[in-house]
């Protein structure tokens, strides 16, 4: 018989547990049923209650005194009276030799024994003074040896009355019992109480059908995956490496901006690894109880120890191991303190994690302990940085297959080069967003423009076309927005522009936007013509209306922190000379002074407004050179409200350097309205994407 008439011939098991905690069928073995308590409880619990509302043997019949009177009494058949006082109920004991009477024939269909040792009939009475005197009027006429007995006793039901006083106590647990197991379940927060020191971290295994993410679905990040695909091959294949003495670092540090893929990496460490996998955040240790923190920590690394080889990933910890600060009383947190030393002591202490491999993610490096950041604990740092024209290239070819209906005229180097400093989760959200537009306008295709216009709704916001502005405004925001692109057209180190606007989108009024080309350094001529480019917007205005006005608020904050930049970060002030205050370790927020003096800060601040002067008066002489060229933009800009780069060469000419926008194949520059600034305001080497202004 083959495999498939086996399968075929099986008949699906049944599940006969009733309430037993059977393992049948897991792993392939056939276990017996588990015994369970519960059930055991519930079965005595509905013998008592079924004992209370049917009780065993024979009960009596109940009759009125009528009946009692004439064919009981005066026949002389009853053997004895018995009145139970608490109870209001005279019980009747019929003599043995009289039961086979015709007229007790109810009694004779009993299917019970019936006998004169038990009551037969009972009636029930109004009290016992109105009983007395009607059974001794009924026997006033007897003689002395044919009046009935008469006993009166007090009956207690000892099981009514322990159901009684069991009753509510019982139904009070068994209320408790069900919210306190409602709380205490996976999202209740009454289990907290006895498990809040127990680790939060997700354990997951290679039988784990939640992570389905491995190297592949990573794309970009060549060098960080070379780094830690070496420790999953390490865990894999352990004596390629001990073999020749080696030892795998015991911690590696992902670090980068947010969106760049740290946590995307974990994930795809957890689906190659095959090893198990404890997932945690930074936050999970935090908690308002003092000491929960170390407990936490104590509790996984032991619930990882047990598990070894096994991969333990802290995201964002940076909530727990920020550099702890030397004096307690001024501003430090002893409960994360504690946890952070706990940390320390199991990653690198007396205790060994042999096997155990700690991964962490973090935006934040440069805040982290000192002592966290050792060799024997965090051996490696991985840098996840912003995708560069080929890793964007490799991560939109990614975002784009759960698209289902692309148009095949798409470019992926073309929105490669439209989406300078994006970064994966920026580029995911372009691919999203393109497919909602293609939706939004009922498209059958997502098409090229659907991903212009992510880009131009990611960078800039929802297009406001409905914003009421006047006459007036509109004129000074187009003269404005013509002053930035005639600056930045002419000057030879300024970014390209590609498209500048007066349409408001989201909180500005008008932008101009450029498409930056990928460098890591910036010299000091690109920063100034930068600079330059930004003040044209103001410059415009005082030239062309004599008077200026609050829309160059955002223009104003960038170029002062980029003087500023310049002066105190980069060393290109000659006062100042080759000195720079920027600290990288982060720790100068912690200090309430300037790391330099008062009369070095005057200068500071006098050379940061002379290259600002400076700057402004270069973007009003340059307007005040190609006047009438800016005036022909601005009334365009009026006229259209959109201008793009081939607008700006009709006018302006080419640029001085020969460069220009990127153009894609099919020429199609009119439609390349995605378009970006660039503002390095700040001494790392990130990009930053802004508008110019608003």
């Amino acid at each position: 018989m083959s495999e498939q008439e086996k399968e075929k011939n099986k008949s699906p098991k049944k599940d006969f547990s009733f309430g037993f905690k059977s393992d049948a069928g897991k792993n392939g073995d056939d276990k017996k049923p588990k015994f369970n308590i519960v059930w055991v409880y519930g079965i005595i619990a509905i013998f008592l209650f079924g004992s209370f509302l049917f009780p065993f043997g024979s009960e009596p019949k109940e009759i009125n005194w009528g009946r009692f009177q004439k064919d009981m009494l005066n026949e002389h058949d009853v053997l004895k009276v018995v009145v139970i006082k608490n109870l209001e109920r005279a019980e009747i004991y019929i003599k043995k030799d009289k039961l086979s009477d015709p007229k007790y024939s109810d009694i004779n269909s009993s299917s019970n024994v019936v006998t004169d040792s038990k009551p037969v009939y009972f009636f029930t009475i109004a009290s016992v003074e109105v009983f007395n005197q009607q059974i001794n009027t009924a026997m006033d006429k007897f003689n002395p040896s044919d009046k009935v007995p008469i006993s009166y006793i007090t009956r207690e039901n000892h099981f009514e009355t322990v159901i009684n006083w069991l009753l509510f106590p019982l139904i009070f647990i068994g209320i408790w019992l069900f919210i306190f197991r409602r709380m205490a379940g996976p999202n209740g927060a009454g289990g907290q109480i006895f498990n809040i020191g127990k680790s939060k971290a997700k354990v997951f295994d290679k039988e784990s059908a939640e992570i389905k993410v491995d190297f592949k679905d990573v794309a970009g990040l060549a060098e960080a995956k070379v780094e830690i695909m070496e420790i999953v091959d390490f865990l894999k294949k352990p004596e390629k490496y001990t073999k020749l003495g080696g030892k795998i670092p015991k911690g590696a540090l992902l670090v980068g901006p947010p969106g760049t893929g740290k946590t995307l990496l974990a994930k795809a460490v957890a689906g190659e690894a095959h090893v198990p996998f404890f997932s945690m955040s930074g936050s999970d240790f935090v908690e308002m109880f003092v000491g929960v923190g170390a407990s936490r920590v104590r509790d996984l690394f032991k619930q990882a120890k047990e598990k070894s080889p096994c991969i333990i990933f802290i995201d964002e910890i940076d909530a727990i191991g920020r550099a702890r600060g030397k004096n307690p009383n001024m501003g430090a947190n002893d409960e994360r303190e504690n946890t952070l030393n706990q940390l320390l002591t199991e990653m690198d202490g007396f205790g060994t994690n042999s096997g155990v491999i700690i991964l962490a993610a973090t935006n934040r490096a440069d805040i982290l302990d000192r002592a966290l950041m050792r060799a024997g604990r965090f051996d490696r740092q991985i840098h996840v940085e912003l995708p560069d024209l080929n890793e964007r290239k490799e991560i939109f070819k990614v975002h784009l297959k759960p698209l289902k209906k692309l148009d095949k005229k798409i470019n992926v180097e073309f929105l490669a080069k439209q989406t300078p400093g994006f970064s994966g989760a920026d580029i995911a959200n372009v691919s999203n967003e393109a497919a909602l537009i293609a939706a939004r306008h009922d498209k059958e295709l997502v098409e090229k423009q659907d991903f212009l216009d992510a880009i131009d709704r990611i960078v800039g916001g929802l297009e406001k076309k409905s914003k009421i502005i006047s006459i007036q405004e509109k004129k000074t925001i187009a003269y404005h927005e013509a002053g930035h692109a005639t600056v930045s057209w002419v000057l030879e180190h300024a970014n390209p522009l590609i498209k500048v606007t007066i349409i408001p989108r989201g909180m500005a009024l008008g932008a101009a936007w450029y498409l930056p080309e990928e460098r890591q350094l910036t010299t000091k001529e690109q920063m100034l013509d930068e600079m330059c480019s930004i003040l044209g917007g103001r410059a415009a205005e005082e030239l062309c209306f004599g008077r200026i006005s609050t829309g160059a608020l955002n223009d104003l904050e960038k170029v002062t922190k980029q003087a500023y930049s310049m002066v105190s970060y980069f060393g290109m002030s000659d006062k100042i000379g080759n000195m720079s205050f920027y600290d990288s370790t982060g720790q100068s927020e912690y200090s309430f002074g300037k790391p330099y003096s008062e009369k070095t800060s005057e200068t500071i601040d006098k050379e940061t407004k002379q290259i600002i002067d400076k700057e402004y008066l270069r973007a009003k002489e340059t307007l005040i050179k190609f006047k009438d060229q800016h005036n022909k933009l601005s009334e365009m800009l009026l006229e259209k409200e959109v201008l793009f780069a081939e607008d700006l060469k009709k006018i302006l000419g080419p640029r001085p350097n020969g460069a220009t926008p990127f153009i894609d194949d099919d020429k199609e520059i009119e439609n390349a309205s995605s378009d970006l600034i660039v503002e390095e305001v700040k001494p790392d080497k990130e990009v930053k994407e802004n508008k110019v202004e608003e």
